[in-house]
């Protein structure tokens, strides 16, 4: 599904404009530069997202975790083997 285009102007120091001209092709440049500009857009909403959820993960809340993520994830693949070597005889 395509999305509608719209023209946009804004003015970007000439340096850049060089660069941008220089390493894509004529008929590339609005590509080029929106796909830039929504990588850039996806990034900052993710730092948003961090800063706006930092602190909401409580160690008191999650005791299983005390000893260290590296045990826990030890501890369950070891309590899952037995069961997925009985499934897999089962077959």
């Amino acid at each position: 599904m395509s999305t509608a285009l719209k023209q946009a102007n804004f003015q970007i120091p000439e340096d850049l404009l060089n660069q941008l001209r220089e390493t894509v092709g004529k008929g590339e440049m609005s590509r080029f530069v929106s796909e830039a500009l929504k990588r850039e857009l996806q990034r900052l909403h993710q730092l948003t997202a961090i800063d706006e959820t930092f602190g909401a993960w409580k160690d008191g809340e999650h005791p299983e975790l005390t000893a260290g993520v590296d045990h826990f994830v030890r501890n369950v693949r070891k309590s899952t083997r037995g069961k997925r070597a009985d499934a897999s005889d089962r077959r």
